[in-house]
């Protein structure tokens, strides 16, 4: 089986982990929404709020179950999202860059204009504006997920393009969490952080391929960080870049490609679905009128649903139309509209960015940002399903 080959395989693989994932993660909202709605209730947010405490000397980690999940667990997502964007940057989609040319502007699309809508509908709330990335995220799960059920109708092209743009966007969502959702910094922490680096640029360096001296600097620099004020799920992101692709004593075994098709399996059936029940169980018994059309969640849901089309379609239309870039032999202007309305599903990546922006303010809310992100996401779902069900079975691929 020549490289070739192996790498297709090794897409395919991806492909079907994710699309399985995102049913999954449809499944544990939903049992979510369930229980949060039902005299289960009680016990869904006794669940939530179990506290859980890790002590070492002086050291101490006290938190409740629910952020012990969104720091500790995505943690390992966002690792994994490390590993695959060292890999696409080094030998992937994103290492040509022709080929990033038409993701990439509708990356910059599908943030920008969720975001303006967002903040056009809360430029007068200075609290409500910290929200103003959240309808700039797209689930590539729940959105690969989606596209599964299209069945074999769905050209290659069409996934790795949004593949791509979905790995762009995780960039900016990276960048954005990094930079806004952080709170006061630790200097003393921050510089157990930068002390973790060179360490783990020597293990690279000398071709450390066990995984154990990685982990044990992972660990440590995540409780840096979790103590310094910077969000702990990047130091995630921050040491995947430190995983070897390459292993100097065996051409044909890459560290970095194992762990990621590891990992794969544990993200999408445990990790994610776990984070999406947790985080998704909304209590619509009792909700008012002024809750549901709140500035937030109506901006949220049309940031969702109208920005991601509108920001992707707008820009990757106008670069096609200028000579900037083609689109590729296999889709068309419908197809990518269809793309384009199904990454309004933000689902993972929103939430996320909801509970550092709101859920973990300690203001007693009179919104709930999730009716806008559930809201939207299946809006987008819906209506890009309908559009590339419609179009794909007109085409012969």
């Amino acid at each position: 089986m020549n490289r070739n080959e192996l790498n297709n395989n090794f897409i395919a693989d991806f492909l079907r982990l994710e699309s399985a994932g995102g049913i999954l993660l449809i499944a544990a909202a939903g049992l979510a929404i369930i229980f949060a709605n039902t005299p289960l209730a009680t016990t869904y947010q006794a669940l939530l709020n179990v506290p859980v405490e890790v002590r070492v000397s002086d050291l101490e980690i006290a938190k409740p179950l629910l952020l012990w999940i969104n720091d500790g667990l995505m943690a390992i997502f966002f690792f994994l999202v490390g590993l695959e964007l060292k890999r696409e940057i080094v030998e992937g989609e994103l290492s040509d860059p022709r080929k990033l040319i038409l993701p990439g502007v509708g990356a910059i699309g599908g943030m920008l204009v969720p975001a303006l809508i967002y903040v056009w509908f809360n430029r007068d709330d200075a609290f409500a504006l910290q929200g103003w990335a959240i309808p700039a995220a797209t689930d590539i799960a729940f959105a690969l997920g989606i596209l599964a059920l299209l069945g074999s109708r769905v050209p290659t092209a069409l996934k790795v393009f949004l593949t791509s743009l979905a790995i762009i966007d995780d960039i900016g969502a990276i960048v954005i969490i990094a930079i806004f959702y952080t709170a006061n910094l630790s200097m003393l922490a921050l510089l157990i952080v930068i002390a973790c680096l060179p360490v783990a640029w020597w293990l690279n360096r000398r071709n450390v391929v066990d995984y154990s001296p990685y982990i044990l600097i992972g660990v440590i620099m995540w409780v840096a960080m979790l103590k310094s004020g910077v969000h702990a799920t990047l130091a995630g992101v921050i040491m995947a870049f430190f995983i070897p692709l390459k292993d100097g004593s065996d051409p044909e075994h890459s560290p970095l490609k194992e762990l990621e098709h590891d990992l794969h399996g544990i993200v999408a059936f445990f990790v994610l679905p776990v984070f999406a029940f947790v985080n998704a169980g909304i209590d619509l018994r009792g909700i008012s009128a002024d809750q549901v059309f709140h500035a937030v969640p109506i901006g949220i849901a049309l940031g969702l649903f109208l920005g991601k089309q509108l920001g992707i379609f707008g820009m990757c239309l106008l670069a096609v139309k200028t000579g900037l870039t083609k689109l590729p032999r296999e889709m068309s202007l419908t197809a990518l509209y269809g793309t384009s309305v199904l990454c309004g599903v933000g689902f993972t990546m929103s939430l996320f960015i909801g509970s550092l922006a709101f859920d973990q303010s300690g203001v007693n809310l009179l919104f709930d940002e999730r009716l806008g992100i559930i809201a939207g996401s299946i809006a987008s779902g819906i209506l890009g399903y309908l559009v590339l069900r419609s179009h794909l079975g007109k085409v012969t691929v």
